[in-house]
């Protein structure tokens, strides 16, 4: 379904810029002459200026990645140190539960531990 309005769109857009550029050299203030001097001009132009444009946009994917990397590598620090003071928390509660001694006072009652039965 979408596949099919992908294909509609990209035909209603080659379909547009073919009007617009008719319309364009039609209505344009030059002579015919000097249009399609200006055309063969811009023509010529096409493979430096997309050129520049590819250069231009691996630059700024190359630089996306490298921040995507510098932000990845900052949150997995941040997750490990995060692991590991749960675990030492972790680990003192236990050891704080193991000391307390439940039979004298009669107000606290022992943890029940599943894996203790």
């Amino acid at each position: 379904m979408s596949n099919n309005r992908s294909g509609a769109f990209l035909g209603g857009l080659l379909v547009g810029t073919a009007i617009g550029t008719l319309t364009g050299i039609l209505l344009a203030p030059r002579a015919g002459r000097e249009t399609r001097q200006f055309l063969k001009k811009s023509a010529d132009a096409l493979p430096e200026l997309a050129e520049d444009l590819s250069s231009s946009v691996q630059l700024q994917a190359d630089r996306l990645s490298e921040s995507a990397l510098r932000n990845w590598d900052g949150t997995l620090v941040r997750l490990r140190e995060s692991i590991a003071a749960g675990l030492e928390a972790s680990q003192q509660e236990q050891q704080m539960l193991e000391t307390v001694d439940f039979r004298r006072s009669p107000d606290i009652e022992p943890p029940v531990h599943d894996n203790l039965r």
